[in-house]
């Protein structure tokens, strides 16, 4: 069965995220710094006035994080908003989740996000669970 995907970039690989996770796709403006935050947590931003929490995604992958990006995917998270910090933003289309082959290592947290494969034009993209980056999940490792 289809569903539907957005395309996008994190630490330069292509990922698909599941249109059910993605409440909206936002420009991130200034970010205030959260003293004391888990590394991934870069600070927090006003939206649309409200508050989120906006994570670096890179870091929350166990990564050095991603220092310029601007775009976010907004998500919510046990009743709360965070914006996933991603590289690009491509596209939204429908595709079919395929299951990970077994045997298939994935290094650091992108194992624990990883919910499967989608193919696009041949080529397969890893579907990942922005749930499972936010920082203070229980999916998600220790950052030391």
């Amino acid at each position: 069965m289809q569903r539907l995907f957005l395309i996008a970039e994190v630490a330069g690989r292509t990922v698909a995220i599941d249109s059910d996770q993605v409440e909206s796709v936002v420009d991130i403006g200034e970010v205030t710094a959260v003293p004391r935050a888990a590394k991934p947590v870069r600070g927090l931003a006003a939206l649309r006035s409200r508050v989120v929490t906006v994570v670096d995604t890179e870091a929350a992958l166990g990564l050095n994080g991603c220092s310029l990006a601007r775009r976010a995917v907004i998500t919510r998270v046990d009743g709360h908003s965070y914006a996933m910090l991603v590289d690009v933003l491509e596209d939204v289309a429908p595709f079919v989740l395929k299951p990970l082959a077994s045997g298939v290592a994935l290094e650091g947290a992108w194992g624990t996000a990883a919910r499967g494969l989608i193919e696009r034009d041949g080529e397969p993209i890893l579907a990942i669970d922005l749930g499972a980056l936010v920082p203070g999940s229980t999916l998600l490792p220790d950052q030391d």
